[in-house]
C-alpha cells in the first residue's frame, strides 16, 4: 500500500503505551502521529494545529470517547474521526455514528487495517 504522506493523525488514548508505539509505526509510513493522554490534551493541541484525522478510544480516564468526539465536532467539524474501543457495544456504536464518527473499530486490531481506514477517512474527508 502506498502511503500519502503529509497526513496529521491525532490519537486520543489513555493507554500511553499503545499511543506511543502506534504513532511510531504511524511514521513509518508517513503519517505524523500526535498523542493525547485525556480530552483535555487533545482540545489543546487542536487549538494550536490542524489535523486530517483522530483516532479516539472510547473508554478513557474522565472524559469518554464520546464527550470528546462531541467538542472535536464543535472545534473541527470537518475532521474524520475514528473511534476506537476495547469495550464496544452496539449503543455506543451507534451513538458515536450519530455525533458524526466516520468510523468505529474494534481492539484488537491488525495494525495494517487501522492504517487503511485512517488514510482513508483522512483522504475521503470523513466518510470513511
Amino acid at each position: 500500500m502506498t502511503t500519502r504522506t503529509n497526513i496529521r493523525l491525532l490519537i486520543v488514548d489513555d493507554e500511553i503505551g499503545f499511543a506511543d508505539v502506534l504513532r511510531k509505526r504511524m511514521a513509518r509510513r508517513g503519517v505524523e502521529a500526535t498523542p493525547a493522554s485525556s480530552g483535555e490534551e487533545a482540545f489543546r493541541i487542536l487549538r494550536g494545529y490542524e489535523f486530517d484525522v483522530a483516532i479516539v478510544d472510547l473508554k478513557l480516564q474522565g472524559m469518554d470517547g464520546v464527550e470528546i468526539l462531541r467538542v472535536f465536532r464543535l472545534m473541527a467539524p470537518d475532521m474524520p474521526v475514528l473511534m476506537l474501543t476495547g469495550h464496544g457495544c452496539d449503543d455506543a456504536r451507534r451513538i458515536c455514528m450519530e455525533y458524526g464518527a466516520s468510523g468505529y473499530l474494534h481492539k484488537p486490531i491488525e495494525f495494517d487495517r487501522l492504517l487503511e481506514r485512517t488514510l482513508h477517512a483522512a483522504e475521503a474527508g470523513g466518510a470513511a
